[in-house]
């Protein structure tokens, strides 16, 4: 511990109490501590890993992985950003190097001169009033409306933190600098727009930026005719919502990949997994597995990671990536957890359906995917799961609405690939193999790699007739899976009845499986 009192940021390093925010402590485990008050009190300096090994494991031998997790557990602690410090900074295969300015006073800072409100350790975002633009004051209900349903919805995505809508509305009415508010609200992106009628048409524009460094990741133009104001904003709000939580997990993903694997939290090692489930190939099923062990082992209370890894075990023993039996009983452990530490996290749900859907049962499976969809009405990926869910069950009229709700939702999301999936898997179902034909081309074009896809392609084929094209595809599919054959797909395709899975290996037949 340092001799005297540090001051940085909103934070103060005292001899006897530890690490204090104003009056609070912030507990940290004593390795921690003191490798925080060695940094500290060296300010400016890079620090080797041989001298922090010394300094505080010492006549210990420990790996590169202590001081890791260590200096996650300040950057947490802290609410510091490796990618753009304020205290801790990584000196690439040097060591570390603490940048905060230290006082040994505790100076009070109010106002322009107050430290940046630190950015939590998951994604956050404020929504700004939306701007009036028509010039009269009884359209501002409106302006005020979409704001406070955009916040409402946004809310409903569990790994995303939102400022309360009280703390924007100090924006209302002046213009204002985004990355001001990243500073002074302590988020990463915002969310702004306006609103503009005349007559009975209405115009809404909405634009997300990441505030920390001014980059525009979406914008959005809404035109609609009134009717039932209410209505139209409800259509508006959804949309919005929905088209951003690909839009931001896409940033997140790509900002994980601008750091190095040693020096990522959580929420990072999530989101950089998510951009290889997106991809729906073994390799990348692969990949996305061994980073999301990494974050469970890493922190395992954390249940996003248990869902998302539930979720690529039980997606690689549908597809014959991995043994069926271990996959899935690796994949039920996993998602049991997630829902055992928070059962109102839609992506738990969506990966319990998935994995009592591949088990045959078949209302378990059904029930979970609805719980996604009342959890978050405005998620693509629920609308998406319940409707592959129902139309593996033969209930193709609603599974067609549901995926097509999910495109509606999010028209150039990544995952729209399996958007696709289940309405061609419910045409399929229903006999109606030149529309399985038409979207299952469609799927292979997006993700050529799709085992899935590739196999309901074979089977729609030669059931209307194209029986040398789905000979062909299929002589393509066994060398990339030679295991696959009529005994494996009645294992691991899961049709829920017998009736459809005979419908399905009938056309596998045709394309001269065995």
């Amino acid at each position: 511990m340092p001799d005297r009192a540090l001051t940085f940021g909103r934070y103060r390093l005292e001899p006897r109490s530890g690490l204090m925010s104003g009056t609070r402590e912030i507990r940290l485990t004593p390795k921690a501590l003191a490798l925080l008050s060695f940094l500290a009190d060296r300010p400016g300096e890079v620090i080797t890993k041989d001298e922090l090994f010394a300094a505080v494991w010492p006549e210990t031998t420990v790996g590169d992985a202590a001081l890791v997790t260590c200096i996650q557990e300040l950057r947490s602690a802290l609410r510091d950003d490796a990618r753009q410090p304020r205290f801790i900074e990584t000196a690439h295969r040097r060591g570390y190097r603490f940048i905060g300015k230290i006082s040994t006073g505790a100076a009070k800072q109010t106002g322009a001169n107050a430290p940046a409100l630190p950015l939590p350790d998951r994604p956050s975002i404020a929504v700004l009033p939306f701007t009036n633009m028509s010039g009269e004051a009884e359209q501002d209900y409106f302006a005020d409306g979409i704001s406070e349903d955009l916040i409402t919805g946004l809310a409903r995505i569990r790994w995303l933190f939102v400022i309360a809508r009280n703390s924007s509305l100090v924006y209302k009415q002046r213009a204002v600098d985004v990355k001001l508010v990243s500073r002074e609200l302590g988020v990463r992106y915002v969310l702004e727009g306006s609103v503009r009628r005349a007559g009975n048409h209405v115009r809404i524009t909405a634009q997300l930026v990441d505030a920390t460094s001014g980059v525009h990741h979406w914008s959005e133009r809404y035109d609609r005719e009134i009717g039932d104001i209410f209505a139209v904003q409800d259509e508006i709000t959804r949309s919005v919502v929905a088209t951003i939580e690909p839009r931001l997990l896409a940033a997140e993903g790509v900002r994980a990949f601008s750091r190095s694997p040693d020096d990522l939290g959580a929420w990072e090692l999530v989101a950089r997994a998510q951009t290889y489930v997106w991809r729906l190939t073994r390799e990348d099923n692969e990949a996305a597995r061994n980073a999301l062990a990494r974050a469970v082992a890493a922190y395992p209370d954390y249940q996003r990671a248990r869902s998302l890894l539930a979720f690529c075990l039980v997606f690689a023993a549908h597809n014959g990536w991995v043994d069926r039996e271990e996959g899935l009983r690796t994949g039920r452990e996993q998602v049991l957890r997630a829902v055992a530490l928070d059962e109102l996290d839609p992506w738990g749900q969506i990966a319990l359906g998935y994995s009592s859907m591949m088990e045959r049962r078949t209302e378990e499976s059904i029930a979970a995917f609805r719980r996604a969809v009342n959890l978050n009405p405005s998620s693509a990926a629920a609308h998406c799961y319940l409707s592959h869910g129902l139309a593996f069950a033969g209930q193709d009229a609603e599974a067609i609405a549901h995926g097509e709700e999910a495109i509606r939702l999010s028209p150039l999301d990544p995952e729209r690939a399996m958007f696709i999936g289940g309405i061609a898997v419910a045409h399929y179902v229903s006999g109606r193999y030149v529309e399985a034909a038409r979207y299952s081309e469609e799927l292979v074009r997006l993700r050529p790699g799709f085992h899935g896809a590739q196999r309901l392609r074979c089977a729609s084929l030669a059931q209307i007739g194209r029986v040398d094209e789905a000979r062909s595809l299929l002589a393509e599919l066994r060398r990339a899976q030679p295991e696959l054959t009529i005994d494996w797909v009645r294992t691991s395709v899961p049709y829920q009845t017998s009736e459809l899975m005979e419908r399905f290996v009938e056309g596998m037949r045709k394309a001269g499986l065995e």
